[in-house]
């Protein structure tokens, strides 16, 4: 009886506050439910940490550990609370929110593997999305960077005299192995367009790139193709400072092969 009567009382703090659904963390107990469902209140229970703080974040309200303090708690909205199925897993799904600071992405597929493909592929999606938000600069996309670059490159090695151009110039055939990439993931002949490619850059002012849905060449100004400014020089910073690294090499330490010793 008096673990009951802990029980009451601390649910009675609880729907002191005011609330229409209650979302714990932990189990809640047979004798507690009852006392939420009798007083119109929804209990979730079992709900996970990242969760409760993104649905805190929506919602615009608080965490709370304690009940004693019920002014000093801000308690969040929402229109809509339903349960739904998704597969055969039921999911709780909060709709209607005031912040709109976050939201769920629901992945689905036929295997392990290609879930773990999708979610690679959002996550850097999602971080692009994040480096255009903090640096708005845009640069055409399709392989039209890398021949930009690679042509600037290019010329500056035909006036480079010495040894020093021979460096200068490999350094702009590998920034075209970024569009024949491309062209060899979406299952084209990138021989024959990088070569294509080229012989358009040598025009003034061409914004042409590589467009995949066609199978060819294209305005990528027109189609709208863009990407952001900061990933590419992240990509191409990156990249170059690796390959500086490796050159550094001067001496590589093979360690010799443990013996094992023979168990009869």
């Amino acid at each position: 009886m008096g673990e009951k009567q802990k029980m009451r009382e601390k649910v009675e703090k609880i729907i002191g506050h005011g609330i229409n659904c209650f979302v714990n963390r932990q189990l809640i107990y047979n004798f507690p439910e009852e006392l939420f469902a009798d007083a119109g209140i929804l209990a979730v229970e079992h709900a996970d940490f990242e969760g409760i703080e993104r649905l805190a974040l929506v919602t615009g309200g608080d965490i709370a550990s304690t009940f004693d303090n019920p002014e000093s708690v801000k308690l969040g909205h929402c229109k809509l609370i339903e349960e739904i199925m998704i597969g055969e897993d039921r999911l709780i799904h909060f709709s209607g929110v005031a912040m709109g600071q976050a939201c769920t992405i629901v992945l689905r597929g036929a295997s392990e593997h290609v879930l773990d493909e999708a979610e690679r592929s959002l996550h850097d999606a999602l971080c692009v999305l994040s480096q255009t938000v903090n640096d708005t600069r845009v640069i055409f996309g399709g392989g039209w960077p890398e021949m930009v670059m690679s042509k600037e490159v290019d010329e500056l090695a035909r006036r480079t005299p010495g040894k020093k151009s021979h460096a200068i110039d490999a350094f702009s055939r590998a920034l075209q192995a970024i569009p024949t990439i491309i062209a060899d993931n979406a299952g084209l002949d990138s021989a024959e367009l990088i070569s294509q490619l080229r012989a358009e850059h040598h025009k003034e002012n061409s914004t042409v790139g590589i467009d995949v849905i066609s199978g060819g060449l294209g305005d990528m100004q027109k189609r709208g193709i863009c990407e952001a400014f900061k990933v590419k020089q992240a990509i191409v910073l990156s990249a170059t400072e690796a390959a500086e690294m490796i050159l550094r090499v001067d001496e590589i330490i093979t360690c010799a092969p443990r013996r094992r010793e023979d168990r009869m």
